[in-house]
């Protein structure tokens, strides 16, 4: 069993359209890196320079906000779901 991941609509051009993807990895980190080997260019539409997630990039496993867990070192396990979610600004 893999993990699945869920592609928002401004990165499915980079996953050939398709809105999720399987892969495997221990942690967010190899989960990307997998990504990136299937769907190159991805990883740095979600990434830093430095590895990090962007600002811009919000991430949850299993619904958990990778940010208040280890970040890209988030462990990961067959059968979660990863969910990418862009952050929507907006205003008057």
């Amino acid at each position: 069993m893999a993990t699945t991941v869920r592609i928002p609509t401004p990165l499915r051009r980079v996953t050939d359209g398709q809105d999720k993807v399987n892969t495997e990895g221990a942690t967010l980190r190899e989960i990307i890196d997998s990504m990136e080997s299937q769907f190159p260019g991805i990883k740095e539409r979600i990434c830093d320079e430095d590895g990090n997630l962007r600002n811009f990039v919000n991430v949850f496993v299993n619904g958990e906000d990778v940010r208040f867990l280890d970040g890209v070192d988030s462990a990961t396990a067959d059968g979660d779901e990863v969910s990418i979610v862009p952050a929507v600004a907006g205003g008057r």
